[in-house]
Formats: structure tokens, C-alpha cells, sequence
């Protein structure tokens, strides 16, 4: 038997904290900093490729809170679709020379893709909120299964996903 490709939930959370832990950091530092340095100009070249690893990971989780389109989207997807279209944006933008729209969607992207996505992440019954503050009630901890099995473990609030 060959080794299994797909992620599970748990994994896929990891890696999408690899991704935007970093552009957090980047993202705060951009905001804060005299704009159109070298440097800046420099961390931006690593700040939004990881926001768009950040967008496509986090649409292949399944939403675990609230309801669900084609039982897998939830509303906190909406930020996900925000930060795919926002991220080239703001890079076609300053490459055509209009910083004021740069300025836009790198603001919105930073708002609305790390700040309000990260403390919707913080809600009760999300994996992170258990992490950082104990389980609630109705979780019993992140799967084991892979992506790919599409199973969700016996009262699992972290169920696993069918691979794309």
C-alpha cells in the first residue's frame, strides 16, 4: 500500500499557522513602516504569497462552526475569497502604479484577512480557541483521519474533509 497524500484538519491548521503567523508579523510591521523601501518592498514580495497560502489553505478546512454550504464552506470562508482576490489586487495595483488602491487592499487584506478572520478564530468550539483556552463542552479535540476518507470521528467537532 502506498502512503496517503491528504492532510487532516489538524495538519492543515499547522500549516496554515506557518503561513499566517509570519504574515501577521510582516503584515504589522508593513502597516507601521515608512512605505516604498527597499524593505518594504522586499517583505512584501514574502508577505502576500504567504496571505494567498493562507487563502487557499484555509478554503480546503472544513468550517466547523455554524452552517455550511455544500457541507463544507462556512461564513468564515467569505475571508478566504476576501484574501485570494485582495492579495493580486494589491500586487497589480502598485505594479500599474496606483498606491492609493495598493494602500486599500493591502488594508483590507490586513483587517479583514488576518484581524477579523484571526478573532473569528478565537471563537468557542474552534480548534484554536481550544488550544489557547482549554476545550468547550461539545469538542472532543482534532481528527486523525485523513482529508481524504471524508469521515468525521464520533462526536468530533474537527471532522476531516474529501481532498480537492
Amino acid at each position: 500500500m502506498g502512503r496517503s497524500t491528504s492532510m487532516t484538519y489538524h495538519q492543515l491548521t499547522y500549516f496554515h499557522l506557518a503561513t499566517i503567523l509570519p504574515a501577521f508579523l510582516i503584515g504589522t510591521f508593513l502597516l507601521l513602516r515608512r512605505k516604498g523601501t527597499p524593505l518594504h518592498k522586499a517583505l512584501g514580495r514574502i508577505y502576500l504569497p504567504l496571505m494567498i497560502l493562507t487563502g487557499i489553505t484555509t478554503l480546503l478546512m472544513q468550517a466547523q462552526v455554524g452552517p455550511r454550504f455544500l457541507n463544507h464552506f462556512g461564513f468564515i470562508h467569505v475571508f478566504s475569497l476576501v484574501t485570494l482576490y485582495s492579495a493580486p489586487a494589491a500586487y497589480f495595483a502598485v505594479r500599474r502604479g496606483d498606491i492609493k488602491a495598493h494602500r486599500g487592499y493591502m488594508i483590507g487584506l490586513y483587517v479583514g484577512g488576518i484581524l477579523i478572520a484571526g478573532a473569528f478564530t478565537l471563537a468557542p468550539g474552534r480548534m484554536i480557541h481550544d488550544w489557547l483556552f482549554g476545550p468547550t463542552v461539545h469538542s472532543s479535540g482534532p481528527p486523525s483521519a485523513p482529508i481524504s476518507s471524508g469521515k468525521v470521528r464520533a462526536g468530533s467537532t474537527y471532522g476531516s474533509i474529501d481532498s480537492c
